[in-house]
């Protein structure tokens, strides 16, 4: 990964600022998953440095372009695998108050062991499922940000998402090129779920020939209590106009 590159490509891209210090931690960040990649667990198919530091990195860094996080927000990266995008929004904006959750306890012990390489203060890391995590009390509704990549299709990650944001609280879903059809396919399970979309932001990354998208949605009412529904009903059986 090039350091001076992903400085100057953050800088002039996404108008964002990388220290020295913040590069060195992405560094180590980078090394560190691509040690566990191969000796330990499987985090990313992304293991070229070049793409590395484009499709992790960079779309990562894209969030600050478009979207406003709050000083000392609330944010949880749902399905964060190897840490994207929001173990690199906490090292950037340390204000950030972060939960890391995914359902793979390889992947959470590899992001704890970041957040202690890396010095981190006020991380959650998390292993649960998300539906599990939407009926707790301890994260139901208590998130100004709520961010997702690639985890699922929208009508599904809706259900994911929204029953952990705060009312007046926003999701982030980074998507691919068919981000317009599943935001039309996601209405019904948006108005269910209490979030609206307010936005769908276009994200070029240098190299990268596929426009990606930040799909922004605002929770506009509370999630009604039956929802999320059980772990894995959401994925069997989404939220259609005809469910």
């Amino acid at each position: 990964m090039q350091l001076q590159r992903l400085a100057e490509n953050a800088a002039q891209k996404f108008e964002v600022e990388l220290s020295p210090n913040i590069c060195e931690q992405l560094a180590t960040y980078a090394r560190e998953m691509l040690d566990w990649n191969e000796n330990r667990a499987n985090l990313t198919a992304i293991t070229d440095p070049d793409a590395v530091e484009t499709r992790h990195f960079l779309d990562s860094i894209s969030l600050f372009r478009h979207i406003q996080i709050p000083q000392n927000a609330r944010l949880i990266d749902v399905g964060t695998g190897a840490g994207f995008p929001g173990l690199v929004l906490k090292i950037i904006r340390p204000d950030i108050v972060l939960t890391l959750m995914d359902s793979v306890g390889k992947k959470t012990a590899f992001l704890s062991q970041m957040v202690e390489v890396l010095q981190l203060a006020n991380v959650q890391v998390v292993t649960s499922r998300a539906e599990d995590a939407g009926r707790s009390k301890t994260h139901r509704e208590k998130y100004d940000v709520v961010v997702a990549r690639a985890v699922a299709h929208l009508p599904v990650l809706s259900e994911y998402l929204l029953p952990l944001c705060k009312v007046g609280g926003i999701c982030v879903a980074m998507k691919g090129e068919s981000a317009a059809k599943e935001i039309n396919e996601a209405t019904y399970a948006l108005k269910t779920l209490g979030g609206k979309v307010v936005a769908n932001h276009r994200v070029e990354l240098p190299g990268v020939d596929e426009a990606h998208y930040l799909i922004v949605i605002e929770k506009i009412r509370s999630t009604p209590a039956q929802y999320p529904r059980q772990a894995g009903t959401p994925s069997k059986h989404p939220l259609l106009p005809q469910s």
